[in-house]
């Protein structure tokens, strides 16, 4: 009787939320049975096509490299030095607060020198004289260019396919779509490296980078710190013993279970496989990170740096590890690239930090016969400024941001070696030839996975959300094998 009185008692507005949070539960249901099949192995019909890359490790130079310095040789410039830059190549390009109050824009030409490398003779800066000798491992593309013009949208952009936060990023993607190699290991694992420049540009990254968006919290990245703690909480309280870690994960499986059969929620699933896979990595991660038993050859390769905890060298021969171990994604930030000031001094200082570690890199996939079926990606943001920020002398100067174009490169799974795509004018301003957008860059990453980013999407909001998002994006084929 009390029961037909509140139903009897029931609004309107309360039974259509009632409803409401029925077909919710239905369509959670059928999002969980995909996710879970994608924890298992991938999406049903995914890869597209047989894929060239089975895995990845992309380098992100946070702070932006000025491609002038670095792969864009512009020698014709050093006849400008300190002439302003001409209005017909600015065409009133929107600046940053950093330059736009300057009076003139006095031409700023690279000190350093550029000289041709590997028989496809491309220009590499001296800076690189390490990263010169793989040049025919990689394709150099100099026509990227972006809609960003600051650090945040930018990173943001070019992590996600959107400038806003929120969004999952090419590693979350990947993980969803083809799943995980290793059961022991997490399929997108994230990587910050340290730099040793003191007065570094440094600019702030944080964990919505390497999101999982709207995807499962089990496709997000799992971060790696180095030192004898490389995951936070990860080992067990003292005093507590293994098989006492398994009852209780046992335990907790079953009332999440319980509370999965009551709230059909996925991330209650994932919840479970966040727990099991914690337990798993009790044991891989140790592994992992034990380099004891690398041979002494290691250390010559990847130079003495790399075996002080979180440089750049160590952090790459964590990359190959990882990648060695069957995890599909990894992602390695570098900051400290953001070089408003003191190019002659800061730069050489970061490119020393980099230089040998990407030719160790390259070399030791190569090596293992890995890179054939592992994409490697080096680049930043966006580009920098042909023109100095603040005041110029023929020893010091500074780069502001420039969206309109930027290098970055490719090597190995499904890259052609020994390519230079995209030409930019003699200013290293606007791109003249082969343009690539940011959207351009990611539909091709998808691609050497074997997918196809037009077919690759999650209903999210009513909306099928792709990576590429919804305006157009074309491979760029003059790069890949």
């Amino acid at each position: 009787m009390i029961l037909d009185d509140c139903i009897l008692a029931e609004t309107r507005r309360q039974f259509f939320a009632r409803g409401a949070r029925g077909l919710g539960q239905l369509a959670l249901a059928s999002l969980l049975g995909r996710e879970g099949r994608a924890a298992e192995g991938g999406l049903p019909g995914l890869p597209h096509w047989k894929p060239k890359a089975k895995r990845a490790i992309y380098l992100h130079m946070v702070g932006a490299p000025p491609q002038i310095d670095l792969f864009d040789y512009k020698p014709g410039m050093k006849e400008w030095y300190d002439k302003d830059l001409p209005e017909s190549i600015r065409r009133g390009q929107r600046l940053t607060t950093m330059t736009s109050g300057q009076s003139r824009f006095p031409i700023a030409p690279s000190i350093f020198s550029f000289r041709q490398s590997g028989k496809s003779g491309a220009w590499i800066s001296e800076l690189l004289p390490w990263t010169a000798k793989v040049v025919d491992e990689m394709a150099i593309i100099r026509s990227m260019h972006t809609e960003a013009i600051n650090h945040e949208p930018a990173i943001t952009f070019i992590q996600t396919g959107q400038q806003v936060a929120g969004r999952p990023c090419a590693g979350s993607w990947i993980s969803y779509g083809l799943g995980s190699i290793n059961a022991d290991l997490p399929a997108f694992v994230v990587l910050n490296a340290s730099h040793t420049h003191p007065r570094a540009g440094v600019q702030a990254i944080s964990a919505k980078l390497w999101s999982s968006g709207f995807l499962s919290s089990k496709f997000a990245g799992v971060a790696l710190r180095s030192g004898n703690d490389p995951v936070l909480f990860l080992r067990n309280p003292e005093g507590v013993a293994p098989e006492v870690r398994r009852r209780m994960l046992d335990a907790v499986g079953e009332l999440n279970e319980i509370q999965h059969e009551k709230s059909v929620d996925p991330e209650t699933r994932s919840r479970i496989a966040q727990y099991e896979m914690a337990f798993r990595m009790q044991s891989s991660v140790p592994e992992l990170t034990d380099l004891s038993k690398e041979p002494e050859s290691t250390w010559k390769l990847y130079g003495e740096e790399a075996r002080k905890g979180g440089s750049f060298a160590n952090t790459c021969l964590m990359a190959r590890r990882l990648a060695e171990r069957g995890v599909r994604f990894v992602q390695v930030y570098q900051r400290g690239w953001d070089v408003h000031r003191e190019v002659p001094e800061v730069l050489p200082a970061m490119c020393k930090d980099v230089d040998q570690a990407c030719y160790a890199l390259l070399t030791d996939l190569k090596s293992r016969g890995m890179l054939d079926d592992t994409l490697v990606i080096f680049g930043g943001e966006f580009g920098r400024t042909i023109y100095s920020q603040g005041k110029l002398t023929p020893t010091d100067y500074g780069r502001d941001h420039h969206p309109r174009c930027f290098s970055i490169w490719a090597a190995g799974g499904g890259i052609k070696g020994g390519v230079v795509h995209g030409e930019t004018d003699e200013f290293s301003y606007n791109i003249v030839k082969d343009p690539v957008h940011v959207r351009d860059f990611q539909a091709t990453l998808l691609h050497c996975f074997g997918i196809d980013h037009e077919r690759f999407s999650y209903r999210h909001q009513g909306l099928e959300a792709r990576l590429t998002g919804v305006e157009p994006a074309h491979l760029v084929k003059g790069i890949l094998a």
